[in-house]
């Protein structure tokens, strides 16, 4: 047996060893690149389905490869299950709610790992994108089942997000940003894609190596179109079945040329999985909207003045009682403080929000519960990992604000965003100094990664290298 730390090497050395493109795969390679900067990778995919997919597998392989290689482990860690036996399952109830583009995208992603070296499914890129839903809202049922009694589930409380518009923004426009709130160890967040498919709107959005959707989720889109989501805390009614979240929102955001047609394409097919609360605008309109979107009610609202907020409670008073087990009072929770921090910040900045005052709010500090600056579960700028008490999954989860973006409606029209990846304030994570202070997590050596502080920089639609 190959001990475990030269098997990761060789794993991560596969793709420098591949054979050479043939001639037709060189051809569906053609219109892909990549560059990084600031800690972020810039994927830029073109054509059909299948050539978009074999350009964002061949030039992400070992990124994609140690995404899939974590999610694995921790899956297996954190269930007691194969990850083998989860793609078998999800082909049974999973994967047939998904569109034959989604699929044909995915198929032409395996091809373009195989052809780097990194052998994987078309199933299990599936699987890998759908993930969060699995694991969140599917596998609470299942060890229902296992144990032969009601498990309960609670999906964890992240992500801190926005949108503002009219007398609320400096110029009137649209100004919207959020947060990415996760645990360390899960596939980075580190992916700026940019999608020009042969059919439907253009799209920049983050993502994650591997992923066909967002899932973080921040796009903007050649409609003039622009959205954000936060979880729904503690959402509980979920069915097998229907349409993965994953496969809605990439059809939705590519499909869709207004907010309308977008909520409509998420509507269809809904099973409850990875239910969010979406923030929406459409700079062409000059409107933003809001889509809390459950299993048995769906709440929305639409704005030409006002602003939206996102703190993982739902605001949909069906939502909260009657799918949520939320205790929307209770300011000890990461939740409340920060839903009680975003409304007291658009208050005191109605007038002046814009793309600078939306970063500061992304990297804010304030503890509602302790009334004074405390990084922590509790700050719209989320460290879990400082804190045992504030909505972490464990005492000292090494979990919280993995990035942060922002975009006005001058920066959507040119199709670009800011970004800023790593914690929003810039505090730096040291995963070994961690790991040795918290032995607890040591089953996450060698997948959980450092990351150090790293500037805002801007993405636009058609970049071809780092500047």
């Amino acid at each position: 047996m190959v001990p475990s730390r030269i098997a990761l090497v060789l794993a991560l050395a596969l793709p420098a060893l591949s054979a050479p493109l043939t001639p037709a795969q060189q051809a569906l390679c053609a219109k892909g690149s990549r560059h990084e900067k600031a800690g972020w990778i810039y994927l830029h995919v073109e054509g059909g389905p299948r050539a978009r997919g074999f350009q964002h597998g061949y030039l992400l392989a070992p990124e994609i490869d140690g995404g899939l290689k974590a999610l694995r482990r921790s899956w297996e860690y954190q269930t007691a299950t194969s990850w083998a036996s989860l793609v078998e399952k999800a082909k049974v109830f999973f994967i047939p709610g998904v569109d034959t583009e989604n699929l044909q995208e995915l198929e032409g992603m395996a091809e373009g790992l195989a052809a780097a070296g990194v052998a994987t499914t078309r199933d299990e890129l599936a699987v890998y994108n759908g993930s969060t839903e699995l694991s969140g809202y599917w596998w609470p049922l299942e060890l229902s089942r296992i144990r032969n009694e009601k498990v309960e589930h609670h999906v964890k409380e992240s992500c801190s997000a926005f949108i503002a518009i009219g007398s609320y923004t400096a110029g009137g426009g649209v100004v919207m940003a959020h947060n990415n709130m996760s645990s360390y160890q899960e596939p980075l967040t580190n992916l700026v894609l940019d999608i020009a498919p042969d059919k439907g709107h253009r799209i920049l959005m983050q993502g994650v190596p591997g992923w066909i959707h967002s899932a973080t989720d921040f796009f903007v889109t050649d409609a003039g179109l622009v959205g954000t989501e936060t979880t729904l805390g503690d959402f509980q009614p979920y069915e097998p079945g229907g349409v993965p979240e994953f496969a809605r929102m990439r059809r939705a955001t590519q499909d869709a040329g207004s907010i309308d047609q977008w909520c409509e394409i998420m509507k269809k097919g809904n099973n409850g999985g990875y239910a969010n609360a979406w923030l929406l605008g459409d700079i062409n309109r000059k409107e933003i909207a809001r889509l809390e979107l459950g299993l048995r009610y769906v709440g929305f609202e639409r704005k030409t003045d006002g602003f939206f907020t996102g703190s993982n409670i739902a605001e949909d008073p069906r939502i909260l009682r009657f799918e949520t087990t939320t205790k929307d009072t209770d300011i000890n929770q990461s939740k409340v403080a920060r839903r009680l921090r975003w409304r007291q910040l658009m208050a005191a900045f109605r007038g002046r929000i814009d793309v600078e005052a939306a970063k500061a709010f992304e990297a804010d500090h304030v503890d509602m519960a302790r009334k004074a600056e405390h990084p922590g579960g509790r700050s719209l700028c989320g460290h879990f990992e400082l804190e045992g008490d504030s909505g972490g999954d464990a005492p000292y989860d090494p979990s919280g604000s993995t990035d942060a973006k922002v975009v006005d409606s001058a920066m959507a029209r040119n199709m670009s965003f800011a970004g800023r990846f790593g914690a929003p304030c810039g505090r730096a994570f040291d995963a070994e100094a961690f790991l040795k202070e918290h032995p607890q997590y040591a089953w996450m050596e060698g997948t959980l990664p450092s990351r150090p502080t790293q500037p805002w920089v801007v993405f636009t639609a058609g970049e071809t290298k780092a500047p």
